[in-house]
């Protein structure tokens, strides 16, 4: 007799049609109590994220690249937390665990899509303080609206594409036992874990994808911060040393928060048969935490944000 999570696949053996996220390992009974907070960073995130993105498109003053890049990566965040976040809550507050194997891979794909495009837009904003702060002459010429457009439509179009072997290997494997998965979203190695042929080339694969595009952004962010380190050692006055450095601090904290996480939780993956609770947690933080942070270093960091922002919530108060 088959379960509904099962149909039978080519007359001998069964095939899962859906998987159950069974949320956070070791605390089921009492996950439900995370979920307060988990909605208050996803609303806020969606509504930061939001607020940054109309302020610097109603803003004349913010039409800048610095400022444009800036209002896709709160696209991208917003896309990020709304990936994973309404499924985890429809988990702790309703149980509604299913999800179906076309819904899990599409999740995946998504995940893998915009972490990734959060990488590249890291990317694009590094080489903008690059060119300002080692070429300001040639600055206007170099960064242009034209050339914000097309590094966006690049950084798009090669995670878009890059990604794509990743949940197309996940949905060619073989699901043929369990379908129950210890997590409170669709990660590729969870997925994959349970098949029951050989998931080494997906598990190669993801390695592959993330070398290429996490690891060959943050060489040249890297390289990037290198020049400008280098470029301002040789300004012979202290206050224009740490003019130019300032524009690059918002950046910095987040490209730290963001690349840290990401090798915290490779860390943590290697010790996850001892404490299981550990990536998966790390794994969902990192997912809505950066989407929330991200709006609010920019604006108590940035003064003409803020500026901007009290002129679109507070449109008939002048500022000082």
């Amino acid at each position: 007799m088959t379960t509904p999570a099962t149909r039978l696949f080519n007359g001998s053996h069964f095939q899962v049609k859906e998987f159950i996220l069974m949320g956070l390992p070791g605390i089921h009974s009492w996950q439900h109590w995370l979920s307060l907070p988990l909605a208050v960073l996803y609303l806020s995130s969606i509504s930061a994220n939001l607020l940054i993105f109309i302020t610097i498109w109603k803003e004349l003053k913010l039409h800048q690249p610095m400022y444009q890049f800036l209002s896709v990566l709160s696209i991208v965040d917003i896309g990020l937390a709304t990936t994973i976040m309404p499924k985890i809550l429809t988990i702790f507050w309703f149980d509604a665990k299913a999800i179906s194997l076309p819904e899990c891979f599409a999740q995946i794909y998504a995940i893998h899509c915009f972490v990734s495009m959060e990488s590249g837009i890291f990317l694009c904003m590094a080489f903008d303080r690059y060119v300002a702060i080692c070429h300001p002459l040639r600055y206007p010429t170099i960064v242009t609206d034209s050339s914000v457009f097309k590094a966006t439509i690049f950084m798009v179009l090669r995670n878009g594409l890059l990604v794509i072997p990743v949940p197309v290997l996940a949905a060619q494997r073989d699901y043929c036992s369990s379908n129950e998965i210890d997590h409170c979203l669709c990660s590729n190695l969870g997925v994959t874990s349970l098949s029951c042929d050989d998931r080494k080339l997906n598990s190669i694969c993801q390695m592959i994808v993330a070398s290429l595009i996490m690891g060959g952004d943050l060489i040249l962010i890297i390289l990037s911060y290198a020049l400008i380190v280098s470029s301002v050692l040789k300004l012979n006055s202290v206050e224009a040393a740490s003019k130019a450095l300032s524009t690059c601090s918002s950046h910095l904290i987040l490209i730290l928060f963001f690349y840290t996480v990401i090798v915290v939780l490779f860390v943590t993956h290697l010790a996850e048969k001892k404490y299981p609770l550990i990536p998966v947690l790390f794994n969902v933080l990192h997912n809505i935490i950066p989407p929330a942070l991200n709006p609010i270093v920019y604006a108590f960091r940035t003064q003409d944000l803020r500026l901007g922002f009290q002129k679109l919530i507070l449109p008939g108060k002048k500022s000082k």
